[in-house]
């Protein structure tokens, strides 16, 4: 009787919050329930009943349906009808709406010579199209863009007010094919951010965060080409040549749009591209091959992926995926990950990131094997996400009258827009560390 009463005493202590009965024999999750509503109009009692508490050791970390490592293949586009093909991995990422990313779709959009197509979202802040073949248009709520292979063109939201040009969606687009004699049909890689704004059940204010804008693909080759083969710094012949594609409207980003990053990554027959990781999703394109001249075989040129980086720098357990052009892969976040071109010709990637969101975070995480190779074998885990260039001794660092750290480290330079990207950033000199 004593113990009844102990247990009603404790339970109206805590309604109408849930009361936790404690731990499963793995200590993986807590075993609990509400207290019941005697009133059903009381609105406390009946918010107390979606309410949940778990201990924190065991629940810090949950368990979710991981980014896969999946590859999507030109063939989805090179036949068949005029069609927009998802790269959906929703079922994948347990999530109630299509998905390739948790806060990315690509798609792939095939439109026969002669035939329009139409693509819509709802509410995205942002869309990006890069044109794998062929030439034509697209009619937007902003107006008209003629393109061609390898040009790239984005499209912010632009509000409900704007005209429409299209049926499919409040933001529909309309592309149209004119010519592309290879496959009888063009075709675009599509990725935008709708996910990310259906899991956060909002939409964009009718505000252009970012202005439309259309990068050449004539002009974004040659951007690369200019780029010195030699490491002025150092002498050596790069390994990797490419250009962050960036908009006047992220000044501190510096990335394509506010969610989106892309680059144009090139690398060169022979050359290998060390093991790097980083925070964001990569949904890559691999744009060529280096497969089109002799000598070249399915296969030469590839990616390693894996989740784990030994102390020589080596990618653990590695999972090799071939590059196709025109066909797409997915680089989960946080796997580490290296290009190798065993081909005769110079092989091009673009990948597609969320990691506009990541960098306006200060979350993104860039981390190179050289790098971080050294601190392993020192025994040392870097914590911070942006790793200063140069850091004075810990008994220098102070924290002010304000709170604030002073002295621990100093600001990592930024990263410039338009030049190497990946593995190269400038220090107070303007030479690449």
């Amino acid at each position: 009787m004593g113990k009844r009463s102990s247990g009603r005493a404790q339970r109206s202590l805590l309604s109408p919050l849930l009361v936790l009965a404690g731990l499963n024999s793995a200590h993986t999750e807590l075993v609990g329930e509400a207290p019941a509503c005697s009133n059903s109009t009381n609105q406390n009692c009946l918010w107390a009943q979606r309410a949940e508490m778990l201990e924190y050791t065991a629940n810090a970390n949950p368990k979710m349906a991981e980014v896969p490592v999946r590859i999507f293949p030109a063939s989805l586009h090179q036949a068949g009808p005029t069609r927009v093909i998802p790269l959906d991995l929703s079922a994948a990422l347990a999530l109630p709406y299509p998905a390739t990313a948790p806060n990315l779709l690509a798609s792939f959009v095939r439109v026969d010579e002669g035939d329009a197509v139409e693509t819509g979202v709802e509410h995205a802040t942002s869309q990006s199209f890069y044109v794998i073949r062929g030439a034509g248009s697209s009619v937007t709520r902003a107006g008209t863009v003629e393109w061609k292979a390898g040009d790239l063109f984005v499209l912010p939201y632009l509000g409900d007010s704007a005209s429409a040009v299209c049926e499919v969606g409040r933001q529909c687009v309309r592309h149209s094919c004119t010519a592309e004699p290879e496959h009888g049909g063009c075709a675009l890689y599509f990725v935008h951010d709708e996910p990310l704004l259906r899991y956060l059940g909002a939409r964009p204010v009718d505000t252009r965060r970012f202005s439309p804008a259309l990068y050449p693909g004539s002009k974004m080759l040659e951007t690369v080409d200019s780029i010195p083969a030699l490491d002025e710094a150092t002498g050596e012949l790069r390994n990797r040549r490419g250009i962050l594609l960036s908009s006047p409207d992220s000044p501190q980003t510096k990335t394509l749009t506010p969610t989106l990053w892309s680059l144009l990554n090139s690398i060169d027959a022979g050359a290998d591209q060390a093991p790097h990781r980083h925070n964001s999703v990569a949904l890559d394109l691999a744009v060529s091959d280096g497969g089109s001249s002799a000598g070249s075989t399915a296969g030469s040129v590839y990616t390693l992926l894996g989740r784990e980086l030994d102390s020589e720098g080596q990618i653990v357990d590695a999972v090799k995926i071939p590059w196709e052009a025109g066909g797409v892969f997915v680089t989960p976040p946080g796997w580490w990950h290296s290009h190798h071109n065993e081909a005769t010709e110079r092989a091009w990637v673009l990948p597609m990131q969320d990691a506009g969101l990541y960098t306006h975070q200060r979350t993104l995480d860039i981390r190179f094997m050289a790098d971080e190779a050294q601190r392993l074998k020192r025994g040392v885990n870097r914590g911070a996400t942006l790793g200063p260039q140069e850091a004075p001794p810990a008994a220098e660092a102070r924290v002010s009258a304000e709170g604030v750290v002073e002295g621990a480290a100093t600001a990592a330079p930024p990263l410039v827009a338009g030049t190497l990207m990946f593995g190269h950033t400038h220090d107070q000199t303007g030479h690449m560390a």
